[in-house]
């Protein structure tokens, strides 16, 4: 280190990192560097090889921006309101459009606090309403289940549910196929590293990219693991109508059907093997349920219309002879399917919920959890010490909220110590809002509508009817917005524009680290500040609770004490501090700091309540920063499904299922389905409704509600756009901060009027047609909106379909918000806000249809 520089652990979105300061100034960020007296390190023995991971955190690339995002030009330095905003003439026209003043905290809390009295007491419990952005900087205690959960929790706040944006196919159907709801439909990965390394001889990679789509936080920690799979010869096939990072990495064999097709695709890989007799009959026989239904789907026996691979040709445009080949060659090897990890656009696309059950009927009819055989996602599956005990951030943290995290898996066991459980309402006053409803909660409720966003505790809890407001409850009148925003994320978002600027929303608060998005429609601004200005504790990709060990997408566990590593820049303040503030000035200050407790104070507690004690002392995590958490000497490895194909009782460590039960009745050798099988006609949607044509009881190919078989629709918007989770950014964080970032053509593209515009890319036949080059600027539209991009012309696309990354930072809207083209980025002003199906409340951006064309301003 430089003469005078010190260094500090911290841990981000992307990873642990060690932060080199001199005079109260960020110089460098490194990804953490383990020492060789660390524990956790492992080697796999293969075919002959031996495979080990390095010793540097491999980090998202977007995290080696972090010093220039700290200090960029958008960072929120002191309370903001808008200029022509105040209680007796609000303006909320204007929001979006109008300037901002600088004001003193005490201004800005003295408003606050007066409205919030104002909204509770005219309107009572309820009518404020809040939520945070789908994701914020790390730390379990500042994280958006912790703090802001408690905060709102005693306020007695209406919670706007976030849905599972990232895999609502797998959520909204494979939960009806395997059961997994405490996962949210997916499988377990335990241990499917060392199975794929020994075993598996093909994987097919289908709406997966996990180089491309670091999505549960784990960096590059897996990138190796595909290189290590390539050196043993394993082939590689893609399915996916981009062209993507993993494939151009390792593909031997791309298909790229048409959108919201592949339920199609994936019937006829099924009639092959069907006819050709060429799927694992007796597993079907033992561990399935209702295959018959299924069959005869697929022969056409139910509908006259047989899933061929040619019929499959007209409605994917795969060649039926390709079709033929991948499901004899898949039939042929030990194959791992990789269907999306935790995204993909096949997966949040209309009627998703029909391909994600496909994927289980599929990998089933080869024999799932056989060696080398099963669902892998490639992204998780590191040998785990899954004994030691660390909380994920969605175990709620300080906010011991059970109804709106998952605090009940382990952590209200553990944190009682914590001494708020008593203290704490749980958001249990019976009202919320799903947030893909939000605008028209706000401008035009009643609503109504199935399932609670992350329905974990049971497969039930999707078929559950909730409106709002609820009886005896007010509307939103108070609008607490935390993180960033959702006109980049959410879906048909010129509508949450429409939505600020009503009348009916009395005053909209922002507390965030950056002015960009919806930050600039709040009346009052505060600005919080980042992970490097505050204490915090966390482990290095460990969400937890929904998704059980998720960690295991590291190379070694590690938990990170956050040291604050420079002074909150300009009067910025932590998450935590900004509540405990207002909390002080509306006479709660005790019960949510829990008698006066500091950050620093809970993270000293929190550490107590976890397995680091019995490893090592405070003091000496202080000074290190970071701890490893070793594995059994006596580790065996338990691969994923294992045990449920060889019909034993489960011996991984999957908590599943919620309350406590056992999987498979009455031996527990089976799955939490009714059945205790693999369900191919799942009788919990029999329950609900046997009938639903947009869920039924056996999966199908729908076509899509906005894709090649609206002819009218398609006549004037003749390209599909899938919008898949961003490389180069985590959600909207990472975008739009004058970081280096920008200069990654794949991300950003300066064009000639100064501008960094957000990239579309378009196949050359389509551009042709349009007159458009490389780097031209030019327009996507339909009828909810028009967005600005710079042109990438590839060939990683096929004609009829574009391709741009979802989620950007910024929202600038040329001319009057909400009515103007956004020269921004953000692609989902296009997207549909209509639900996955009917009876499933997630979203489909993955199913819209645009036109494209050159820009002349």
């Amino acid at each position: 280190m430089a003469k005078g520089e010190q260094v500090f652990t911290n841990c981000t979105t992307g990873g642990p990192v060690f932060v080199y300061v001199k005079d109260d100034k960020i110089t460098r960020i490194e990804p953490l560097q383990y020492s060789p007296d660390d524990a956790g390190r492992w080697t796999i023995e293969a075919r002959g090889k031996k495979f080990s991971p390095g010793n540097t955190a491999l980090l998202a690339p977007y995290i080696l921006s972090e010093r220039a995002r700290t200090y960029c030009k958008e960072r929120l330095l002191y309370p903001l309101k808008r200029v022509d905003f105040d209680t007796k003439n609000r303006n909320p026209q204007n929001r979006g459009k109008s300037g901002y003043e600088r004001i003193s905290w005490d201004k800005a809390l003295d408003i606050i606090c007066e409205e919030t009295i104002r909204v509770q007491t005219n309107y009572g419990p309820g009518a404020i309403l809040t939520t945070p952005s789908s994701h914020h900087n790390w730390g379990n205690i500042n994280y958006r289940h912790s703090a802001l959960l408690r905060f709102a929790g005693i306020l007695n706040c209406t919670y706007i549910d976030h849905n599972p944006d990232s895999w609502e196919g797998w959520h909204w159907g494979a939960m009806h196929t395997f059961g997994f709801a405490w996962r949210l439909g997916l499988a377990g990965q335990y241990d499917l590293l060392e199975d794929g390394l020994k075993n598996t001889e093909m994987i097919v990679f289908w709406s997966s990219d996990p180089d491309g789509e670091p999505l549960i936080y784990n960096g590059q920690e897996t990138t190796p693991w595909r290189f290590w799979l390539k050196e043993l010869g394993v082939k590689m096939v893609f399915i996916d109508p981009h062209y993507n990072f993993t494939a151009v990495n390792h593909s031997d064999k791309w298909l790229a059907p048409r959108p919201g097709t592949d339920a199609a695709l994936a019937a006829a890989i099924a009639y092959v093997w069907i006819t050709e007799n060429t799927y694992d009959k007796e597993y079907i026989k033992n561990k399935a349920y209702g295959f018959e239904k299924w069959q005869n789907y697929v022969l056409g026996k139910e509908d006259g219309t047989p899933k061929t691979p040619e019929w499959a040709e007209t409605e994917s445009g795969i060649p039926a002879r390709e079709i033929k080949a991948l499901a004899r060659e898949w039939a042929k090897k030990k194959t791992m399917l990789a269907c999306g990890g935790l995204g993909g656009a096949a997966c949040r696309a209309a009627y998703a919920t029909e391909w994600a059950r496909m994927m289980v009927y599929l990998v089933a009819m080869q024999g799932m959890g056989k060696p080398g055989r099963g669902l892998w996602t490639t992204n998780q599956g590191a040998p785990y010490n899954a004994d030691f005990f660390f909380p994920g951030y969605a175990e709620g943290g300080i906010g011991c909220d059970t109804a709106n995290s998952a605090a009940g898996y382990q952590w209200i066991t553990r944190g009682v110590t914590l001494h708020t459980v008593s203290s704490m309402v749980n958001n249990a006053i019976g009202q919320h809002i799903p947030r893909l409803l939000l605008p028209e909660a706000i401008m035009s409720p009643p609503i109504e509508w199935r399932g609670k966003g992350f329905c974990g505790n049971s497969t039930e809890m999707q078929f559950k009817k909730y409106k709002y407001p609820e009886d005896g409850f007010s509307t939103g009148k108070m609008f607490w917005r935390y993180g960033g925003a959702y006109i980049g994320t959410m879906t048909n978002t010129n509508r949450w524009v429409k939505m600020y600027q009503t009348p009916s929303l009395d005053f909209v608060v922002n507390q965030s680290v950056y002015m960009e998005g919806e930050a600039k429609f709040a009346d009052i601004i505060l600005p919080a500040c980042s992970n490097f200005e505050r204490w915090d504790i966390g482990e290095w990709s460990n969400c937890s609770g929904y998704i059980p060990h998720s960690s295991s997408g590291t190379n070694r566990r590690t938990i990170v004490l956050m040291k604050p590593c420079i002074k909150p820049l300009g009067e910025s303040m932590a998450d935590y501090d900004i509540f405990a503030t207002v909390a002080k000035r509306l006479g709660f200050y005790e019960k949510f700091t829990d008698g006066g407790k500091t950050l620093y104070d809970w993270c000293q507690q929190y550490f107590k309540c976890t397995d680091l004690p019995k490893y090592i002392s405070w003091e000496e995590f202080e000074k290190k920063g970071y701890f490893v958490v070793p594995l059994p000497k006596d580790y065996k490895s338990t691969p994923a499904l294992r045990w449920f194909a060889e019909g034993r009782r489960k011996d991984t460590p999957d908590w599943g299922p919620s309350g406590g039960g056992i999987m498979g009745l009455p031996d527990g050798t089976g799955l939490a389905t009714q059945t205790g099988k693999i369900e191919f006609e799942s009788t919990s949607l029999i329950r609900f409704d046997p009938n639903d044509p947009e869920r039924p009881p056996t999966a199908k190919y729908i076509p899509s509600w906005e894709g090649h078989h609206t002819t009218e629709l398609y006549s004037k918007y003749p390209i599909q756009i899938i919008t898949p989770h961003p490389r180069y950014s985590f959600h909207t964080m990472y975008d739009g901060k004058e970081s280096w970032m920008n200069e990654v053509p794949e991300h950003r593209v300066k064009a000639a009027d100064g501008h960094y515009y957000w990239v579309l890319r378009i196949n050359p036949k389509d551009a042709e047609k349009r007159g458009i080059k490389e780097g031209d600027i030019v327009k996507a539209f339909n009828d909810r909106g028009a967005v600005l991009l710079s042109a990438q012309v590839t060939n990683r696309v096929p004609p009829g379909i574009a391709h741009a990354w979802e989620s950007c930072a910024i929202y600038e809207p040329i001319g009057e918000p909400g009515e103007s083209p956004d020269r921004g980025g953000c692609i989902n002003l296009l997207t549909s806000h209509r639900f996955i199906s009917k009876n499933a409340c997630g979203m489909a951006p993955g199913s819209c249809l645009i036109e494209i064309e050159k820009w002349r301003s």
